[in-house]
């Protein structure tokens, strides 16, 4: 039988909170005894999906985020959801330095990054309706698996 734990947390889409949300999951994912990269992997990637919604979907406007997190055995998944703007195209918005700000800082990097730090990224969007980043991370892999 699989050892589930789940959270649930939600909070304004300040950018302020973004730095609450890393450090929840942090906490609640010390419990599979990660190591300090596989922690400060999720942290980035939760950043760059929180950062998504407040900036993407709500445009700044203050509504709610909504962040996920499951432990079953040794994977640890997330769920970051807004119910902002939507995306229009998600195979397009998940491209390498596309972005729909290129007049401020943004790099357009944000799903690069979560692909490159988590195992399984999957985003479902509906344009109006909002977004739901779903990640997935095994924690904790084995000697044998490495010597693979």
């Amino acid at each position: 039988m699989a050892q589930t734990n789940e959270m649930k947390i939600e909070f304004d889409s300040r950018s302020c909170n973004e730095s609450f949300a890393r450090v929840s999951v942090a906490a609640f994912m010390t419990q599979l005894n990660p190591t300090l990269e596989e922690v400060a992997d999720v942290k980035t990637a939760l950043s760059e999906a929180v950062t998504n919604a407040i900036v993407h979907g709500y445009e700044n406007e203050i509504r709610k985020v909504y962040v996920e997190c499951r432990v079953e055995d040794q994977m640890l998944t997330l769920k970051v959801t807004d119910y902002g703007k939507g995306i229009e195209d998600v195979k397009k918005a998940m491209e390498p330095l596309f972005t729909t700000k290129p007049d401020t800082e943004r790099s357009g990097m944000g799903f690069a990054f979560m692909e490159a730090f988590m195992d399984e990224v999957e985003v479902e969007s509906e344009p109006g309706k909002g977004t739901a980043v779903s990640m997935k991370k095994r924690i904790g892999r084995t000697v044998s698996e490495f010597e693979r």
